[in-house]
């Protein structure tokens, strides 16, 4: 299988927490690639360009309020079938359902609040990548 890019983000809850070591040391020692790595603080422009999917859900508003509560880690990582892999790395969206040693299933709080955000598809991960790092080329 190819190599491919996905895009990472580590929740303002987890930077807060102290969780961005534990988090990208998972994914290392998986054997991904970090191309991209920044510390932000996400406008409201940016985090409602990022969660466009979910305008107009109930949750849509205060997932942007929490989004741009506080600083984010964004990251971009290659390796094989990575959108795939870094998922299931991640965990299940809603920590209750996630497995225990995923991401998610042992630091995920709940369902907002669950640590990271990992692109779901290989479109959505090139959107993301050029919204967040408009200056990495994407392939």
């Amino acid at each position: 299988m190819a190599k491919e890019r996905t895009f990472l983000m580590i929740k303002p809850g987890s930077v807060e927490r102290g969780l961005v070591g534990e988090v990208i040391g998972r994914f290392e020692k998986r054997g991904f690639r970090i191309l991209g790595l920044r510390l932000d603080q996400l406008s409201r422009e940016v985090a409602e360009a990022q969660y466009q999917e979910h305008r107009g859900k109930e949750f849509y508003e205060s997932l942007v309020t929490y989004m741009i509560s506080g600083p984010t880690v964004l990251l971009v990582l290659e390796g094989e079938d990575a959108i795939n892999r870094a998922r299931e790395i991640a965990g299940s969206t809603n920590p209750k359902e996630a497995k225990p040693g995923s991401i998610r299933g042992d630091y995920g709080l709940d369902i907002q609040r669950n640590v990271l955000h990992a692109a779901d598809s290989t479109a959505s991960a090139k959107r993301e990548i050029t919204l967040h790092f408009k200056d990495l080329r994407v392939t």
